[in-house]
């Protein structure tokens, strides 16, 4: 692996984090002496794309909010990242704004009393369509990891729905699993 691969847990943004700190993005690259920062591009409400209706369990084209960001490492592209959130949940919430959001979303999730329990991750590889080249900096034949994860909180809801895609040869997803 060489030093511009990077490995991502998920964990640290599955749980909200002590009051005062970052974005669990910013914490984990300084920790190895990078720097981790994200563009929000947009936020609000929009019509659910298929995938995010299924997940939510509601029809394609009803609202849903988004934020949609370009995760940098070091100042590069390195991930795009689609979150979206229950109206019911994230109306007229900092969560529909392109503020960024002290301690992260699923920070602010927990103190409007949402809490993830259960979260199912999927990962797929692709081709890259010509907006993700673009904003990636890849060529087009160059694969890219798709991670789709929902989080769901203790009655088995839907709170929050994850896309990522970032380039499959600069990235490693480790899953470690605690048995009993």
């Amino acid at each position: 692996m060489s030093s511009s691969d990077w490995v991502s847990t998920s964990l640290p943004y599955l749980t909200p984090r002590v009051q005062g700190r970052g974005n669990a993005w910013s914490d984990e690259a300084a920790a190895q002496g990078r720097r981790g920062t994200q563009r929000i591009v947009h936020a609000g409400e929009v019509p659910a794309p298929q995938v995010i209706a299924e997940l939510f369990g509601t029809t394609e084209g009803a609202p849903v909010v988004v934020r949609r960001r370009i995760i940098e490492l070091d100042g590069e592209p390195c991930e795009l990242t689609d979150t979206y959130y229950p109206t019911e949940i994230a109306r007229g919430t900092r969560l529909a704004g392109t503020a960024k959001i002290r301690g992260g979303a699923v920070t602010l999730l927990a103190e409007l009393g949402h809490v993830g329990v259960r979260v199912r991750e999927d990962v797929t590889a692709r081709v890259p369509r010509a907006e993700e080249c673009e904003t990636l900096g890849i060529p087009s034949d160059e694969p890219v990891l798709e991670l789709t994860r929902l989080t769901l909180d203790g009655d088995d809801r839907p709170i929050q729905a994850d896309l990522m895609t970032m380039p499959a040869h600069r990235q490693r997803l480790r899953y470690e699993i605690r048995i009993g």
